[in-house]
């Protein structure tokens, strides 16, 4: 980093008065922090790393107020980096800001491979943290094994399961999947069934593997009841919400079997829960139904959900969740993107395959194409039928799809480069300066709700999406700071709610 670039960074930081996602401000005025291993560990464990700002002071709005000595500040971070497994290597940049000086510490993002980073003196378990937002939080156990499995090429859907035996495999089912095998392989024949069995990763040793079970087990959930689907319709724009009869659900599903059985079980449900819009062609008089979300796109989310899920003991009691909302559906995997994969490199870079044994099975039981077109097939399907283009979420413990409808008019996403953040300079001194405008959204919307608005009327004023965005993001915040308020509080889901400015209605 610069001179110059820390100074802007410093500038930056005091307009928005936050900390962030890569940065941590710490005073330093009077000495060196005593305790920077949680953060040095969460900057190292993530993509991007992080920066130590040294020389504002956050409880005084963020004013510059020096380090008490450049020198040795630098000299004991770089002593509690070497404390960190594996050791961190920081890079000091300092100048002159506001008529002191500041100081801040680059922390490098390490290697997957060498991930978690942590505090030697605490140990693996409770030295390791992850960042969320401005705070630094203890890595969870899963968080951690999902490292170790990645770096050991460990596979949880090859892992034997004693309890189940070969009888207890559906027998149709599974000729069927071998007869396939020695139509594409005829030197298949010359084995014996046991053979091939271990061969095609359904048994190790004589005992099914996961990924025998959940293909081709009578009932897979009696011994796994969370690896399974659940499956409902909400009556608004998130979980919590309720109709007009105080209704929590319009559907509520388990989808349990195989594989096979619950792709095509929750591709059902899906269809019997979307709205279906008649089309006349005006030149031919023929009707066309066009369904709320593209079948096609829905089945490839189920089916990735299902196949690239993470089936873990530490996800055991997970399900994928399927939740229809009134303006999207989301799709909820356990266990975030597997490897070195990123979102933005979903559909272009080939991933590594958390369950390849699963997947290969997979490809001949539901027709997948195991040739990593599932992302672009969603893509293409949304855009084939004028809908937003999907998104895609690499939360801490799960991943998630959403697909929205065109439900409401207004919404008209514009396509955003992918861009991968490569340092955490980039990505907090980019060229993004969206979040430098938030105070002056928010004082425009006061301003704009002096007379009670709809949920549709502020999702366009603001630009937003989609209403949920809008009531999560601006709305619902407003309300419980008492600027804004609901002309029917006893009916908050009321079709004819406003929101309106208290003290210029």
């Amino acid at each position: 980093m610069l001179a110059e670039e820390l100074r802007d960074l410093a500038a930056k930081v005091q307009i928005q008065r936050a900390e962030a996602q890569y940065i941590e401000v710490k005073t330093a005025k009077d000495g060196c922090p005593k305790r920077l291993y949680d953060t040095l560990s969460s900057f190292s464990n993530q993509d991007s790393g992080g920066i130590l700002l040294f020389g504002l002071d956050e409880r005084a709005a963020f004013q510059a107020v020096g380090v008490y000595d450049l020198h040795d500040l630098q000299k004991k971070v770089t002593e509690q980096c070497s404390q960190m497994e594996p050791p961190v290597r920081a890079v000091f940049t300092f100048t002159e800001y506001e008529g002191v000086n500041i100081c801040s510490a680059e922390i490098p993002a390490i290697d997957l491979a060498e991930r978690p980073c942590y505090y030697k003196g605490a140990g693996k378990v409770k030295g390791a943290y992850v960042r969320v937002g401005d705070a630094d939080l203890p890595m969870t156990d899963y968080e951690i094994y999902s490292y170790e499995v990645y770096r050991r090429h460990v596979h949880d859907d090859e892992r034997t399961v004693e309890r189940i035996s070969v009888a207890m495999l559906e027998r149709t089912r599974l000729e069927r999947f071998l007869n396939d095998k020695k139509a594409e392989r005829p030197q298949f024949s010359m084995l014996q069934e046991s053979q091939m069995l271990e061969m095609l990763n359904v048994t190790r040793g004589g005992i099914p593997t996961l990924a025998g079970i959940m293909n081709f087990c009578i009932y897979p959930q009696g011994i796994f009841p969370q690896y399974s689907i659940t499956a409902v319709v909400v009556p608004g724009y998130e979980i919590g919400d309720v109709g007009e009869d105080m209704e929590r659900f319009m559907d509520n599903k388990r989808i349990c079997g195989t594989i096979p059985e619950m792709v095509e079980e929750a591709v059902g449900f899906c269809k019997r829960n979307m709205k279906i819009k008649t089309i006349i062609d005006p030149d031919t008089g023929r009707r066309r139904d066009k369904a709320e979300y593209p079948l096609n796109a829905v089945r490839e989310a189920v089916l990735n959900a299902l196949i690239h899920r993470d089936y873990s003991e530490h996800t055991e009691g997970t399900p994928v969740q399927i939740n229809f909302f009134k303006d999207r559906l989301e799709i909820h995997s356990p266990g975030n993107l597997y490897g070195r994969m990123t979102v933005e490199q979903l559909g272009v870079a080939r991933p590594d395959l958390r369950n390849p044994a699963l997947a290969v099975m997979a490809e001949s039981l539901t027709g997948a194409e195991n040739r990593y077109s599932g992302i672009p097939t969603i893509r293409k399907e949304m855009a084939d039928a004028g809908l937003p283009e999907p998104v895609f979420e690499n939360r801490r413990n799960e991943f998630v799809v959403v697909l929205y409808n065109a439900s409401v008019s207004y919404r008209n996403i514009a396509e955003q480069p992918s861009v991968v953040r490569e340092s955490a300079l980039y990505a907090v001194c980019g060229d993004d300066t969206g979040e430098l405008q938030e105070d002056k959204n928010i004082r425009d919307l006061l301003g704009f709700c002096a007379q009670p608005r709809t949920k549709i009327e502020i999702a366009e004023f603001m630009g937003v999406k989609t209403l949920y965005y809008a009531m999560k993001k601006y709305v619902n915040p407003l309300l419980q700071s008492g600027e804004l308020a609901m002309t029917l509080p006893e009916k908050p889901q009321s079709k004819l709610q406003r929101y309106y400015t208290i003290g210029i209605r």
